[in-house]
Parts: C-alpha cells; sequence; structure tokens
C-alpha cells in the first residue's frame, strides 16, 4: 500500500514512523486517537473505524469541513493557492482575518493557507487565542489536492471530536486500540519546544497521560501505544509498558544542524502483558 502524506505539515509529525507504529499497533476493530494532529497514522492504517480527538477545535473543524464538504472546501480552498496570497502582507491579513472571525468556513481556508504559507508548518497561539506564527517566504506553496483527497474519502470512517485526551479515553471500547502521539517531552530542561497547541503540556501531563494508559489496558482491557522521546524520564513513566526504540529523523529544529536522529520510544501497554 502506498504510503499517505497528510495535507498538513506538521510538527512532530508520524509520516516516518508510519512501518514502525504499524507493526506495534495491535489489531483492532477501532482506532482511537485522543492526539490526531496531522492523521498520519489515520491515513496509512485500515481500522473499521476511527475516533480522533484533538483539543484544536480549527483542526477538528476543519476535518468535519472536510468530511461533509470535500468538493466545496477544496475548490475553495484552491483559489487561496495564487501568487499574489504568496506575499508577507496578504499573509498577515488574512492571520488577523482569521484572529477576529469565528466563522468557521474561513477560520478552515485559512487554517490550511497559513499551514503551507506560513513558517515552517507550525501551529501556534498566543496567550490570547491568537494564531501568530510568522510568514514562512516559500517559492511556491504546494496545494494538497490529492492528499485532501484522500482524507476526505477515508473520513467516512472516522468520528472527529474536539476534546482533551482523558474524554477520549472514556469513550474507548474493548475491542478498541488507541494510539497517543502526545506533545513531546522535552530532551532537555531547557528544551520545553512542546506548546505546540499554546496551552503546554507539562511533566505532570505527561505522568498523568502514562497513568491514564496503564488503567486503560491493565484495568479495561484495551491496549495503548504511546509514542514519545527516549529519555530518562519517558522510560521511568512507562515502566508497565512493552518499550520499543527507533530511530528517527526531527525536521522541526530550530537550526538545519541541529536535524540529528532522536530516538523514538513506542511503549506498549498491551493487557496481555499482565496476565
Amino acid at each position: 500500500m502506498k504510503k499517505q502524506r497528510a495535507f498538513l505539515k506538521w510538527a512532530g509529525g508520524k509520516y516516518g514512523l508510519v512501518e514502525d507504529i504499524q507493526r506495534h499497533l495491535p489489531d483492532a476493530r477501532k482506532l482511537v486517537e485522543p492526539f490526531v494532529g496531522a492523521g498520519s497514522i489515520f491515513l496509512n492504517t485500515d481500522y473499521d473505524h476511527y475516533l480522533l480527538a484533538d483539543i484544536n477545535p480549527d483542526l477538528i473543524n476543519l476535518y468535519n469541513l472536510l468530511k461533509e464538504s470535500p468538493e466545496l472546501y477544496i475548490s475553495e480552498a484552491k483559489r487561496w493557492f495564487v501568487a499574489e496570497n504568496n506575499r508577507k502582507e496578504a499573509y498577515l491579513h488574512v492571520r488577523e482575518q482569521f484572529n477576529k472571525t469565528d466563522d468557521v468556513m474561513y477560520r478552515s481556508l485559512a487554517f490550511l493557507y497559513m499551514n503551507r504559507f506560513g513558517f515552517n508548518g507550525l501551529c501556534r497561539y498566543n496567550k490570547k487565542g491568537g494564531f501568530n506564527v510568522p510568514f514562512g517566504s516559500y517559492k511556491k506553496p504546494y496545494f494538497p489536492q490529492q492528499e485532501l483527497e484522500f482524507f476526505a474519502e477515508k473520513a467516512h470512517k472516522a468520528t472527529f471530536i474536539c476534546e482533551g485526551y482523558t474524554e477520549t479515553f472514556k469513550r474507548a471500547r474493548k475491542g478498541s486500540v488507541i494510539y497517543c502521539d502526545p506533545p513531546y517531552a522535552p530532551l532537555s530542561n531547557t528544551a520545553n519546544f512542546t506548546s505546540y497547541a499554546g496551552n503546554g503540556f507539562s511533566l505532570d501531563d505527561q505522568a498523568a497521560l502514562a497513568d491514564v494508559a496503564e488503567r486503560a489496558a491493565f484495568e479495561r482491557g484495551i491496549p495503548v501505544l504511546i509514542s514519545n522521546h527516549d529519555t530518562t524520564l519517558t522510560r521511568r513513566l512507562y515502566h508497565g509498558a512493552d518499550l520499543s526504540v527507533v530511530k528517527v529523523k526531527r525536521t522541526i529544529s530550530r537550526n538545519g544542524a541541529g536535524r540529528n536522529k532522536v530516538d523514538e520510544l513506542l511503549a506498549l501497554f498491551n493487557p496481555k502483558s499482565d496476565l
């Protein structure tokens, strides 16, 4: 099966890890993802049903719009990908409009535009909830038509919901498997470059997620796979899980020279392993 790319650029996206994650995901009827992000795992697995959640309402609104009105969304989005919109003034104008409006269609179109024309495909909001990623200055941003069409088609099998991970865990039932791709634990105390969602994901959150995962597996019989940086901290947090290490190339970095391989940890809390 040809590997499918997500239509959004995404910090920490899982496209490069798809095969490793596929290998470690147990069989199930349904895949539940509390941190769906750009959806690379959804796009490259074959479950009967998907429950895909994220705390970013712009992301989930866009996915629901693309699922319900794919032709309309794709044709409208395409009109934004023109040379005159690839200027700093145009970008800043769209960003300003986006931050002023509640209109779901406008925000969903602007979200894709800013994702492709903005710096490094970052998704970042300030304390007041305003999107604040600067202009990207790319030669010719790519319009992901085929990726949008594939996503829209596959979305028929999915339910998209905006909520925190603890709520999503509560919805999971036996016969499902849960895959978690949380904002990563920092590699060092200074590297807390993890607040992509604008609300940070603290070390307490990392510990709470590990706890919820362990309970889902061992008390409710639902396997949970988590990906994270391989650090002393994450190994400690996931001590009840089967751990596998994967080499991965990081693409989001302050400077190109820093884009070296960081070991990735896949932690599987598997109900069978505690029998």
